[in-house]
């Protein structure tokens, strides 16, 4: 059940909505999960209902969420294939079930999680708290309140800052250097290789790049980018500053400019200056970006890819496989 507590951390959404998600509703190469059903329990009875308008979403997946859900459809195809020609073997296109799959039912999904809880010795939690901790972080990260309220299927915007009004006064604290981050600052650099992010670069259409910047000598900097701790650099640029910040904006105008020449889009980017010990902050810099080529998947045609699989051989539904 990992993949379900995951996607209750990191999409948040409710008890019903999960047990009632189908495979047909997800998509694993355009990353992202369609709610417009949910489970409701009455005398431990299952009917299953449209829910309201408000909470009918599209949720986006990130890589990591994707390749987990990945894994959990290889799992389950093979578990239900342990009981083929089993009378007990339940054909469902839900996302999670039993290993004979029968759906999960929504109390079930909440003793398991109970249970989990106790066994574990960690301070207790229900299972809906899972819901304010996907909200909380999302929030402290930056995102916009009409985002997480879209994500947590909520009426209104007053309902999400009503209920996550304790980390409103840290979002206050980080909102001037937010925006800040935003506004283009002139910053002069010398391209020593130029930057090329190859096509192998992209899964799902989004490549993850790692801008690090070192202190050469004196106020001279290094910055190149990597995919990853041992791949190579993508290129290199040398600038002339003082601290870590004249990096990590020597480093975003350069890839910025680059992706506005490639027609690329920047996704997000991520500070990660305060993985350094403080002792080596005034001499390193790390950025992270999450940069997609043009192609936009079409919310509006769910069943049908959009982007290249996470997977070599492409992701189908159960129902696919049996076709």
């Amino acid at each position: 059940m990992y993949s379900l507590w995951y996607t209750f951390v990191f999409s948040g959404p409710r008890r019903g909505e999960m047990c009632a998600l189908p495979w047909p509703e997800v998509s694993l190469d355009a990353l992202w999960l369609h709610i417009s059903a949910q489970m409701v329990e009455v005398a431990y009875r299952q009917y299953g209902e449209a829910p309201k308008a408000e909470s009918v979403r599209t949720n986006w997946l990130s890589l990591d969420h994707g390749e987990v859900l990945s894994r959990w459809q290889d799992q389950e195809t093979k578990e239900l294939n342990e009981w083929a020609g089993v009378e007990a073997r339940v054909e469902s296109d839900r996302v999670w079930t039993h290993e004979n799959g029968e759906p999960l039912h929504p109390d079930w999904v909440s003793r398991r999680f109970k249970r989990l809880v106790e066994l574990s010795g960690l301070p207790p939690v229900r299972l809906h708290d899972l819901r304010h901790i996907s909200a909380t972080p999302a929030l402290l990260g930056k995102a916009d309140v009409k985002v997480v309220q879209e994500r947590l299927g909520h009426s209104s915007q007053q309902i999400t800052s009503d209920a996550y009004s304790s980390v409103l006064p840290e979002m206050m604290r980080t909102e001037a250097e937010s925006t800040l981050s935003v506004v283009p600052r002139e910053v002069a650099y010398d391209v020593h290789q130029k930057l090329e992010i190859a096509p192998n670069a992209f899964r799902s259409n989004v490549a993850v790049l790692f801008a690090h910047g070192a202190r050469y000598t004196g106020n001279t900097w290094v910055v190149g980018p990597q995919t990853g701790p041992r791949a190579p650099l993508l290129g290199e640029i040398h600038t002339v500053g003082r601290g870590q910040e004249h990096a990590a904006d020597a480093a975003l105008k350069w890839i910025r400019d680059h992706c506005a020449s490639q027609g690329l889009e920047i996704l997000r980017i991520e500070d990660l200056n305060d993985q350094y010990p403080e002792d080596q902050r005034p001499h390193f810099a790390l950025l992270r970006f999450f940069i997609t080529r043009p192609e936009r998947p079409d919310v509006s045609q769910r069943g049908a890819p959009a982007s290249p699989s996470l997977r070599s051989g492409g992701s189908r539904s159960r129902a696919d496989r049996r076709c």
